[in-house]
């Protein structure tokens, strides 16, 4: 186990280059199960989510290879292997391989998923979704069983806006035999990516990243080439960097329409952002100061909650008060104690978190309880008079890649270090 060390206090300049989005990796690799013949995937993520799957696709009887950000996978010789728990258990995307896999082979068995703990986040729209096409799903000792004896296309409402079963549903429905129509989809922009590689491998689908999605059932799906779009939370993470620590710095490999809510937002802040489409880039100069700003995370879109937590952070720095409210998962404030511990002048309500700035945070011993609440404590860290130890390390890898090297590239003071055997007990037993 290790922590990371942050010496706070220095300006972030320079080029940050964006890696792909961790939300279509997670959907794109179990995708690749669909297709007869070798799928690449191009500009993956580094991330510990991505060897995770990889190694699930092996386990299914997959020849994977990850070669640097490419992965190319054989589905050729893949069995519909029961996967009960395990690996399953560290993310909560391995419920895309109940999708593939029931497209695939008519059955699947996959463990209850796992990943960050952000209060009730169901699967039961995924599972309206697959009993509408035809499948019988089933609950037995902590796994989902799915049958059909064949999926038929279906009319499918989600009552809930949700990612997650809008692309589960796609990957099931691809094959089915006849129409499907989703409506009430989400619109991420990976969706459409997820889409896009569907379509390369002969899909069927129009609409994808509107509210209704059409998919034409096909017999049969071929491997293909596809590049994965940029990481807008990752992106979104470094513009909030760049106005916290007071640098300038250019994001690259960006869609700059992904990040238009968040971009509002800063420019509200009293933060330039000049946008060059041709490059792929986006400019951060921050302002002189930052005035304090109200945001209400939506579905896309709207305000991400993936940059809640980051945000946050930064509003410590504004002056007046703040109030973020989070529409999308209520158990989303765990990074709001640690805050705490560093100085910030924060409190929960219901929904909504009040912060008054602007304050000067102090170094401190804190613990990411979730990939985005690490990512707050990062910026925490970089603001922060002294030095910030940053434990639960694992959330963090699951979604940034490379994040050590980046920030230093930038001019951060920040490392990693083993936990002590005492560390590793104190923690076992907070």
């Amino acid at each position: 186990m290790e922590k990371l060390k942050i010496l706070g206090g220095n300006k972030l300049n320079g080029t940050v280059r964006v890696s792909g989005a961790k939300n279509s990796a997670v959907a794109l690799i179990p995708a690749t199960i669909l297709a007869d013949t070798p799928v690449t995937i191009e500009g993956l993520p580094q991330i510990s989510d991505v060897e995770i799957l990889s190694s699930l696709l092996e386990e299914i009887g997959g020849s994977v290879s990850l070669e640097g950000e490419d992965l190319t996978v054989d589905p050729s010789q893949m069995i519909a292997m029961p996967l009960p728990s395990g690996k399953v258990k560290k993310l909560r995307a391995s419920y895309y391989l109940m999708g593939a896999m029931l497209g695939r082979f008519k059955k699947a068995v996959v463990g209850l998923p796992g990943g960050c703990h952000l209060g009730p986040r169901p699967i039961d729209q995924h599972i309206k979704g697959f009993e509408a096409l035809g499948a019988e799903v089933t609950n037995e000792q902590g796994a989902i069983y799915l049958r059909a004896e064949e999926l038929r296309g279906a009319r499918i409402y989600l009552d809930v806006v949700s990612v997650g079963a809008t692309i589960n549903i796609m990957l099931a429905a691809v094959k089915a035999k006849g129409r499907t129509i989703i409506e009430n989809a989400a619109k991420e922009p990976e969706i459409i990516d997820v889409a896009t590689l569907l379509s390369s491998m002969g899909a069927k689908i129009k609409g994808a990243g509107t509210d209704v999605i059409r998919i034409d059932g096909v017999e049969s799906l071929h491997g293909c080439k596809h590049t994965i779009i940029p990481d807008r939370i990752e992106a979104g993470t470094y513009m909030i960097m760049a106005a916290a620590t007071g640098g300038e710095m250019i994001i690259d490999n960006v869609i700059p329409t992904h990040l238009e809510p968040l971009i509002a937002k800063l420019r509200e802040m009293g933060v330039r952002i000049d946008i060059n489409n041709d490059q792929d880039q986006v400019l951060v100069v921050p302002g002189e100061k930052l005035k304090a700003v109200d945001v209400k995370t939506l579905v896309h879109p709207g305000f991400p909650t993936d940059l809640q937590q980051p945000m946050t952070t930064l509003l410590t720095k504004a002056e007046g008060t703040s109030i973020v409210t989070d529409t999308i998962y209520s158990a989303r404030f765990k990074h709001v104690d640690e805050l705490r511990r560093m100085n910030g002048q924060i409190k929960v309500e219901g929904r909504s978190a009040i912060i008054n700035g602007p304050v000067q945070l102090q170094g401190a011993k804190v613990k990411a309880s979730d990939l985005r609440a690490g990512a707050a404590l990062v910026i925490a860290g970089l603001l922060a008079d002294g030095l910030t130890e940053v434990t639960g390390l694992e959330h963090i890898d699951r979604g940034y890649s490379h994040l050590e090297e980046k920030l230093e590239g930038l001019g951060a003071t920040i490392w990693r270090e083993k936990l002590t055997e005492e560390e590793i007990e104190q923690m076992q037993n907070s």
